[in-house]
């Protein structure tokens, strides 16, 4: 833990750009790291509390699939909605990027050039899902099958949203293409892989003993339970039509996985501030007296506490994050909160229901907030804070006040 640090580097996770942001996002991450960020600035601190969309992936190739029109078009019109909807209940970002930025890709780009020309990483041909009828690969949410760890039917080819287990498609039993419904085969294809086995000793070091005090429970047993299970190395590339180039000769239609590119936008933002700002970007990405804290949700943890910082590990001139405190799920009236099945309570729907109502909605999920554990948002327990808590305790507290003489 950094004593007294100069300046603090707070960032959000990047919102996918394949629907609009519900109450969940909003609890689990970004009144959390807003409420810090403000916090801090009370108290005069330098702090630079950074996000964007996060724009490749899988997700996106699907939700344009499924709407007819092209990748950008999804982007475009979720990117706006969300931006109005961080805008609408005060996220206080100091820049919200895009991941499709040209300055992105060009940060993403040189990252892994970087760890490319190093010899970081491991090249392999090895055996993939392919849909023959679809003729494509499938990567990710292409592909759902049977998660092997707790039998949840539903797992996609990278997580399981039941157990949280990240996975890798080759890991599903039964698996299905999402395109066709067909039994996928297994085909050669050649990938980049960051060898996290590398990393293992340093990781023990770093999290197991350095953060075993610090960091939230769930976090530091969740890792914890990662490295103790073996570390072994992970594709940084993916096959599809949809994502920032690989940018090295013989990787002709390969895209950067979406979890390698997604926390550099991280940085990308960060210079895309810096520039409009007139600042110098480095010293909140590479002073040791920079303090930097990493505000997620569960189903996010390895990919921050062990693939990212593998990452900064291997290219060498990046600070690591200082902590990263993940929150549990929120749930809907008893059920899990779902963008697929349209259950939940999107911030753009929320305002037209409760016009001018933000900060009722803030106070209820920050009241509520699955800190230590799963919590449910019910309108029965919304509606009793807003009149027993606001307007009975807060409000009436202005209204008896006793005036100055």
């Amino acid at each position: 833990m950094i004593q007294n640090p100069k300046r603090y580097t707070i960032t959000a996770a990047l919102p996918y750009t394949n629907g609009p942001i519900h109450i969940g996002h909003l609890a689990g991450v970004y009144v959390p790291s807003d409420i810090y960020s403000r916090y801090l600035r009370l108290q005069g601190k330098d702090v630079l509390f950074v996000c964007g969309s996060d724009e490749h992936g899988v997700a996106i190739s699907m939700k344009a699939k499924k709407e007819g029109i092209t990748p950008q078009e999804v982007i475009d019109k979720y990117d706006g909605i969300i931006r109005k909807s961080f805008l609408d209940f005060g996220i206080s970002f100091d820049n919200y990027s895009r991941t499709s930025a040209k300055i992105h890709h060009d940060t993403a780009s040189e990252f892994f050039k970087t760890l490319y020309d190093k010899g970081d990483f491991i090249e392999e041909v090895t055996e993939q899902l392919y849909d023959a009828k679809a003729d494509q690969f499938l990567a990710d949410r292409f592909v759902v099958g049977t998660c092997p760890k707790c039998g949840n039917e539903e797992a996609y080819g990278d997580q399981c949203e039941k157990c949280g287990s990240t996975l890798n498609a080759t890991d599903l039993i039964n698996p299905k293409s999402t395109i066709t419904g067909e039994t996928p085969i297994l085909k050669s294809t050649k990938h980049w892989f960051l060898p996290l086995d590398r990393y293992e000793d340093f990781l023990k070091e770093w999290i197991l003993v350095g953060h075993k005090n610090d960091w939230k429970p769930n976090v530091y047993g969740q890792v914890k339970s990662w490295i103790d299970g073996g570390l072994e190395p992970r594709a940084v590339t993916r096959d599809l039509d949809w994502g920032i180039d690989v940018p090295v000769e013989g990787a002709e239609g390969k895209k950067l996985y979406v979890w390698f590119d997604a926390p550099i936008g991280y940085i990308s933002s960060t210079k895309e501030w810096a520039a409009r700002e007139g600042k110098d970007w480095e010293p909140y990405w590479k002073d040791q007296d920079t303090k930097l804290v990493h505000f997620i949700g569960k189903d996010n943890i390895v990919f921050h506490c062990i693939i990212f910082p593998a990452m900064l590990k291997a290219e060498g001139s990046y600070i690591l994050p200082d902590n990263v405190p993940a929150n549990e799920f929120l749930n809907l009236e008893g059920n899990k909160l779902s963008t697929s099945k349209n259950w939940a309570v999107w911030l753009h729907e929320y305002l037209e229901e409760f016009p001018n109502q933000q900060d009722v909605l803030r106070y209820a999920l920050t009241s509520n907030a699955p800190e230590t554990k799963d919590n449910d948002f019910t309108w029965k327990d919304f509606q009793a804070r807003n009149n027993n808590e606001l307007v009975a305790i807060y409000g009436n507290s202005f209204l008896h006040k006793p005036k100055r003489s």
